[in-house]
């Protein structure tokens, strides 16, 4: 008697019987999960499905694999194996042209979303008009004459560059005495000892320091190298 599909035995059977291939209670298990079967419930409805004949095991060692039953099956002939491949292909082509269909909607899709709609537009379009309105406003202010910024604040901010650019000076010659003085003697190649210590020069970083020097104000530059 067929165990009832609603029972944990009728549920591993079918799937059992569907997956058709080895499986380990282990598999089956973790595929079963949205059925709330335990490991133990589904170890148990395999052994019993086994022992009864439903589906067929063999051990190898402690371990028990199990498979449906081969003989319920219908094997079909040479023939009946060629139009199924032909059924395939067909089907193959098929998948293939609504790939193809799917992506080109989606494409489209993409396109549409990147077009801004009217409302959107419109508050673009206001955005732009406060943001024209208060450069405007800036500007007619700098035409006029207003300071902006005051002389206190912006000797303050100088004189803070002008600092940072001394450090980097000084750090960058302290760094330069050092080097020249432990690879002075030293037989290697110094491209590949500084890769292998991981040292980076302001170059390798795409900066350079009398790049920065020139931005300081012209009564407080130093020659370059000094």
């Amino acid at each position: 008697m067929a165990p009832k599909s609603d029972s944990a035995e009728g549920i591993v059977l079918n799937f059992v019987n569907e997956q058709n291939r080895p499986l380990n209670a282990q598999n089956v298990a973790d595929a079963l999960q949205k059925f709330n079967l335990k490991k133990t419930a589904v170890q148990k409805a395999l052994d019993s499905l086994a022992d009864s004949g439903k589906i067929a095991f063999k051990e190898y060692g402690k371990q028990k694999i199990y498979i449906a039953r081969q003989d319920q099956f219908e094997i079909p002939n040479s023939e009946e194996l060629n139009q199924m491949k032909e059924q395939n292909a067909k089907l193959q082509e098929q998948i293939n042209e609504q790939k193809k269909a799917v992506s080109e909607v989606e494409g489209e899709i993409k396109s549409l979303q990147s077009n801004l709609t009217l409302e959107d537009m419109q508050a673009k379009l206001g955005r732009l008009k406060i943001e024209v309105e208060e450069m405007e406003d800036k500007l007619t202010k700098l035409r006029g004459g207003v300071t902006l910024v005051k002389p206190e604040d912006r000797k303050a901010i100088e004189d803070l560059y002008v600092n940072a650019i001394s450090h980097w000076r000084k750090r960058k010659r302290m760094f330069k005495d050092i080097w020249d003085t432990i690879t002075e003697n030293l037989p290697r190649d110094l491209k590949e000892l500084k890769e292998e210590l991981g040292i980076e020069y302001d170059e390798d970083a795409g900066q350079s320091l009398q790049s920065f020097c020139n931005l300081m104000p012209q009564s407080k530059k130093r020659g370059r190298g000094q």
